[in-house]
Order: structure tokens, then C-alpha cells, then sequence
């Protein structure tokens, strides 16, 4: 028997977590026992800024990584994820992310050192607020809110006072007014608690994109048997399909949660729509660019994502990819 250890910086009851339980019973049952996944949670293990460069060393065999959020190393990642206007549904995401990677080994080389097991995507974000109602873009100026890099530039263009940090952060950030808000998705109401100390909901519809969330040290990797590989390749849109499934219930989820605590839903109109989605495609063309100052040809990742996007939610790689 070969035992992996596996980290999140997530309590086991959350939706992550669940998915990720899925994935281990599966790897489990289908190498018949030849592999067994011992499970650290709540960041006892692994952080969350560091986890690339932790799995990277050995520190855990496999585990819940955050590119989107490293302090280095990962431009392309962290950028590609704003070139997702048009991919709402997560299988969408996934599959947008594929021809991305494919398209540009950059985002190999930054991944370098580990193997990827599952790539995930995510509902649609909103805007939750602590204090202030938000009823249209006007009303963010000024606001101080947490965003992920692809919005920063956004939200900036609108007035608001934005700021990136780890999502495990924020409800202590808001809870202390350091910051007003968050760009964040309904099932956030109940799977990190928002609900507790926010009253307003904004349903501006948020571009989402996927990034690689679950990897194993390339090391490690290398050690096991060809089945055992076979197992966790095999394992791989397993945990996707996992993380989707408990993704869309956690919003369900999230909706009562705010419900019960009288969280207020406020509409975006459709031309707070449109000109949300115009200064996202701007600025996502404006960050591609930016990536030559680090060497990378930016503009051309993000026309590989504007060409593979066929219509809404209709991903083609196209040939050559």
C-alpha cells in the first residue's frame, strides 16, 4: 500500500472538502486499496500563499494550490483567469482553461515541479457588502473591496479602493472594517460564513475563471507505479466533476443561508451589465499586455481565450491545440 498525504487549508465540511472526499474514496476503490489518501485539513499542513512552493519541497504529496493568489512565479495564471467573459458555467471554465494551457506553455513552465490533478472553475461571483447597499455601479465608488487580480484594474476604473488577498482572510477583514466587501459567489453566505456579517448582495454578474487547484509534487508523481498513475489520471476528471457538483449545491446552500440571516439581493441592471462587461474585456486586454514586462507574450494567451470562446458557454480549442 502507498499512502499519500493530502492538505487544504479548508476545514473538511466545506464544499471543497466534500469534493475532495469524493475524489479520495475513488482512488481509493479503484486502485483496490494500492492507494490510501491521508487527509490534513484547516491549513495544518500546507498555507495558503506559499502551497506551489510547499508541494514543490515535499511538505505534502498532493494538495489544494491557489495560483491566482501566490506572491510569484505564476503572472500568466494569475492574469489568464480575467479572460473568462463568456464562460459561465464551470464546465465551460475548465474547458476554456485547457485550451489556454495548451496554447501557451507558459503556463506549463510555471507550473513546473508538479503534476495537476483537477482544475477548477466556480459560479458566478456578485458583490457582498458588510454595511453598504450597492444598487448599481455608481454606488462602489469608494468602497473598499477584496477582489482577485483580473477585477483590480476593474474595480479601480469604477472608484472603488480594491485589494487582493487570500479568501481565508476576508471574513476577519470585513469583520474588522478593513475592508467593505468582497467579489464573491452566493455559497460564500454559508461556506465561509459572509452571511454573518453582511447585508447586501449586489448581482452584478462577474466573469469567473478556472485556474489549477489540486497538484502532486512531480517527485512524488515520478515515484508511483504506472497503474497508480494511471488511477489518479483517471482521477482527475473525477475531481472536477466533484467540485462542480458541490460548487452548484453550495450556492443553494448559500441562498437560504443569506436568506435566514435577511441578506438583501439587489439586481444589477442590464446596462450596469454591459458596461461592467466592457470595462472587464478592456482591462483583461489592457493585463495581458502588461505581462511583457516579465517576458510573456500576454496577448497572445488572451487571443487564444477570445478565439476559443464560440458563444456563450461554447469552448473550442479550434485545430492545433
Amino acid at each position: 500500500m502507498t499512502e499519500l498525504v493530502f492538505a487544504s487549508p479548508y476545514s473538511p465540511n466545506h464544499p471543497f472538502s466534500k469534493a475532495d472526499q469524493e475524489w479520495m474514496a475513488f482512488v481509493e476503490k479503484r486502485s483496490e486499496g494500492r492507494l490510501k489518501i491521508k487527509p490534513v485539513w484547516s491549513g495544518a499542513l500546507l498555507s495558503s500563499d506559499m502551497s506551489m512552493e510547499e508541494l514543490r519541497h515535499g511538505v505534502a504529496d498532493i494538495g489544494l494550490i491557489t495560483p491566482i493568489y501566490v506572491r510569484g512565479g505564476t503572472h500568466l495564471i494569475r492574469i489568464q483567469s480575467g479572460f473568462y467573459q463568456g464562460a459561465d458555467s464551470v464546465e465551460s471554465q475548465v474547458a476554456l482553461y485547457r485550451c489556454i494551457d495548451a496554447a501557451n506553455p507558459q503556463v506549463g513552465r510555471e507550473l513546473a515541479g508538479l503534476k495537476v490533478l483537477a482544475v477548477q472553475g466556480g459560479t458566478l461571483p456578485g458583490l457582498i457588502t458588510v454595511n453598504r447597499p450597492v444598487r448599481s455601479l455608481a454606488d462602489i465608488k469608494g468602497l473598499r473591496i477584496r477582489a482577485p487580480t483580473e477585477l483590480l484594474s476593474v474595480l479601480d476604473s469604477l472608484g472603488a479602493d480594491p485589494v487582493n488577498m487570500p479568501m481565508g482572510e476576508v471574513y476577519s477583514a470585513m469583520a474588522k472594517g478593513v475592508i467593505d466587501g468582497v467579489i464573491a459567489p452566493e455559497d460564500t453566505f454559508k461556506s465561509l460564513h459572509f452571511a454573518e456579517i453582511s447585508k447586501h448582495f449586489y448581482q452584478i454578474a462577474v466573469p469567473r475563471g478556472a485556474y489549477p487547484a489540486r497538484a502532486m509534487s512531480a517527485k512524488r508523481w515520478n515515484t508511483l507505479a504506472a497503474q497508480d498513475r494511471a488511477v489518479l489520471e483517471e482521477g482527475i476528471a473525477v475531481w472536477e466533476a466533484a467540485l462542480a457538483r458541490q460548487v452548484r449545491a453550495a450556492v443553494d446552500k448559500g441562498k437560504d443561508e443569506a436568506a435566514a440571516y435577511k441578506v438583501t439581493f439587489n439586481p444589477a441592471t442590464t446596462a450596469d451589465q454591459q458596461r461592467f462587461d466592457a470595462i472587464y474585456l478592456r482591462d483583461s486586454q489592457a493585463n495581458a499586455r502588461g505581462l511583457s514586462a516579465f517576458g510573456i507574450d500576454g496577448e497572445a494567451a488572451f487571443q487564444s481565450a477570445r478565439t476559443a470562446v464560440q458563444g456563450r458557454d461554447r469552448i473550442s480549442c479550434g485545430s492545433g491545440t
